[in-house]
C-alpha cells in the first residue's frame, strides 16, 4: 500500500451472483480457462511490445496492435498514430517506462504520463492506456486500474456496482481512484474468489469478474457506456469481452476495431498472433 488503506463495503450477494453467471456464461463460450488464456496472451503482447528495449525503437505497427485490445483507448488514440503526434506519444512512453520512473509511486507515474496530453474529456483515455500498460507489464504488482473499474469523478465503475448499500443510487462514493484503492479491491475480490473455490490465476479471475460486473451494468443501461463500441450482446459475456479488449481483432481477416483518422480499420498481418487469438 502506498497510502492509507481504503475501506470498501462490498456486497457478497451481488458478487456471488456475478461469479455464478460469469462461470455459466463462460461455459457457453469455451470455458473460463479459455478466457484466462486470452487475458494472459494480451499481457504477453504488451510485455513483448513495451517490456523490451526503448519505446523509441518500438515499431508503430506494434503499438497499434496492442491498442486494438484496449477498448476505450482504440476509440480515441488515432491522432497519435500519425506524425507528428506519434513522436509525442513515444516521448511520453519513454518517460513512463524509463528507469527514472521507478522511483515514483504508481499514481505519480500515471499522473506524469497523463500530463503529456491535453487535460480534457477527449483525452481521458490516456489514463486507461497507462493503466492497461502497467497491468500488462506486471499484472501481479499492478491491478487493473481502468476508469470502468472505478472513476471517482464520474462516480461510476465496478466498485459502485458491488457497493453494499440499499441507497446506492443516491450516493456519491468518496473513494479515491488511486493505486491503493485498486489494490484493496483486488485483495478483497481475491479473498471472495478463494472462498468460492478459485485458487490459481487469481489476477485474471479478478479481471474477468470485474468485467462481468460492469458488463452487467452496461447491459442494464442499454449499452450507453462506450456507445460506439457496444451493441446487443450475442453471448452472456459479450460486454465483458469488449471491456477487456478481447474483441480487438477478427481472427480470420486480421481487421481490428482500431481505426485511423480516416476511419480505415487497422489490419494485423502477424499470422502467429492471429493463430493465438483464434
Amino acid at each position: 500500500m502506498e497510502g492509507e488503506r481504503p475501506r470498501l463495503d462490498l456486497s457478497g450477494p451481488i458478487l456471488k451472483r456475478a461469479f455464478e453467471t460469469m462461470v455459466a456464461g463462460a461455459d457457453q463460450t469455451g470455458g473460463v480457462e479459455q478466457w484466462i488464456d486470452a487475458l494472459k496472451l494480451k499481457s504477453q503482447m504488451i510485455r513483448q511490445a513495451l517490456g523490451q528495449g526503448h519505446p523509441a525503437d518500438m515499431p508503430l505497427e506494434t503499438f497499434k496492435s496492442i491498442c486494438a485490445f484496449m477498448a476505450s483507448v482504440r476509440r480515441r488514440v488515432a491522432p497519435y498514430l500519425e506524425q507528428p503526434a506519434w513522436d509525442g506519444m513515444v516521448e511520453a512512453l519513454a518517460e513512463f517506462l524509463g528507469p527514472e520512473a521507478e522511483g515514483r509511486s504508481v499514481d505519480e507515474r500515471i499522473e506524469t504520463f497523463c500530463g503529456h496530453f491535453p487535460q480534457d474529456k477527449k483525452h481521458r483515455w490516456v489514463r486507461d492506456l497507462a493503466a492497461e500498460i502497467l497491468h500488462g507489464l506486471d499484472p501481479e504488482r499492478h491491478p487493473l486500474m481502468c476508469r470502468w473499474v472505478w472513476d471517482r469523478k464520474a462516480n461510476t465503475g465496478v466498485i459502485r456496482e458491488i457497493w453494499y448499500d440499499d441507497d446506492i443510487d443516491n450516493l456519491t462514493l468518496n473513494i479515491p481512484d488511486g493505486y491503493d484503492t485498486y489494490l484493496e479491491l483486488r485483495q478483497e475480490l481475491s479473498q471472495f474468489l478463494a472462498d468460492n473455490g478459485v485458487f490459481r490465476d487469481m489476477v485474471w479471475y479478478v479481471d474477468l469478474l470485474c468485467a462481468k460486473v460492469y458488463g452487467d451494468y452496461i447491459g442494464a443501461q442499454g449499452g450507453l457506456y462506450l456507445r460506439a463500441d457496444f451493441s446487443a450482446p450475442g453471448d452472456p459475456l459479450e460486454h465483458a469481452r469488449r471491456l477487456l479488449g478481447l474483441d480487438g481483432v477478427h481472427t480470420r481477416s486480421g481487421r481490428t476495431r482500431l481505426k485511423s483518422i480516416k476511419g480505415e480499420a487497422f489490419v494485423i498481418e502477424d499470422d502467429k498472433l492471429l493463430e493465438q487469438q483464434n
